[in-house]
């Protein structure tokens, strides 16, 4: 099931969800400019209760929110816009993987609200794209509320990432996104080399992986995934909030990886311009950030730490 990490985690993520739960709040029972107000809709999922709370200040944009936290926005008038950093910053990545406009084939391993399948439809016309989410209950309420471009090309599949990625032909994939969260965790299976090693062979040559990834102090869980991911993929960059990267709070990061070099220095110009601006990592300065974590297999592989309850409270 997808559970994604907030805006920007801590209290970036609390002021979103507030605003969310604010804007519900005021939308229930008035009407504005001779129109009712949307009011938000709530229904049980797989991975608990799912709420679309609507954004006040876009007429058809939406917040999705699983038992409290939120996960997902989507603007169906500009599905280009992007509201949580770590989308942006995907979306980035998603910008960089070839000249404008050109299409792409692209697996998105969870699902949660299809932000980023509709940002890739609507900057990328004709690109062909498939989501693996394994909550079908969370894909139908998607398909209900917040329904896919009827012209896009995308195509959803009710299925465990793992187990989806593995029914996919050698070389198919220009850009592959994960982000996958169980209960707020990233499931075990989903953090070995073994499963990076599946990723591998399912891009192109010159395809590229990005990964949401969630931790907090002293942060051991994304050293061991960058280490994996070395142990797979010569090239890397990582992009987090500087207060991640210093160990002070819990938050997201979004691990880049190719076979082939990245356009780091156009990655790092465009994480540092964000609205909530990041540092990028790579090269021999990621690499001393692992300090020797050991590459994570099948074996040993643990989900990702759970979130304090304090992320997503209101400060």
């Amino acid at each position: 099931m997808a559970r994604r990490g907030g805006p920007g985690g801590g209290k970036a993520a609390a002021k979103d969800k507030a605003a969310a739960k604010g804007a519900g709040a005021k939308a229930q029972g008035r009407r504005s400019g001779g129109r009712a107000e949307r009011e938000p809709v709530s229904r049980p999922v797989g991975g608990g209760v799912a709420e679309f709370i609507p954004d006040r200040e876009r007429p058809r944009g939406w917040t999705l929110l699983i038992d409290g936290a939120p996960q997902s926005h989507v603007d169906l008038d500009d599905p280009a816009h992007l509201s949580f950093a770590y989308q942006r910053r995907i979306g980035h990545v998603i910008d960089l993987a070839a000249p404008p406009s050109q299409p792409l084939h692209v697996l998105h391993l969870g699902g949660g609200a299809f932000t980023l399948a509709r940002y890739t439809a609507a900057t990328r016309p004709r690109s062909t794209q498939q989501i693996v989410e394994l909550d079908a209950p969370l894909v139908q309420l998607v398909r209900d509320h917040l329904p896919l471009d009827p012209r896009a090309r995308v195509r959803v599949r009710a299925a465990d990432a793992r187990e989806g990625l593995g029914k996919f032909p050698d070389g198919w994939a220009d850009l592959i996104v994960a982000d996958v969260f169980g209960g707020a965790r990233t499931p075990a299976h989903l953090t070995s080399a073994e499963f990076l090693t599946e990723v591998r062979r399912v891009l192109k040559p010159a395809g590229r992986y990005a990964a949401n990834l969630a931790d907090g102090p002293p942060l051991a869980h994304l050293r061991g995934q960058v280490a994996t991911a070395a142990a797979v993929f010569p090239e890397l960059a990582l992009a987090a909030d500087p207060v991640v990267w210093r160990g002070r709070r819990f938050g997201n990061a979004v691990l880049l990886a190719s076979a082939l070099p990245l356009p780091v220095a156009e990655f790092t110009r465009r994480v540092a311009t964000d609205p909530h601006p990041g540092r990028v990592e790579h090269g021999r300065a990621l690499t001393d950030f692992t300090g020797g974590a050991a590459v994570v297999t099948d074996a040993a592989a643990e989900p990702s730490p759970a979130p304090p309850p304090s992320v997503f409270e209101n400060p």
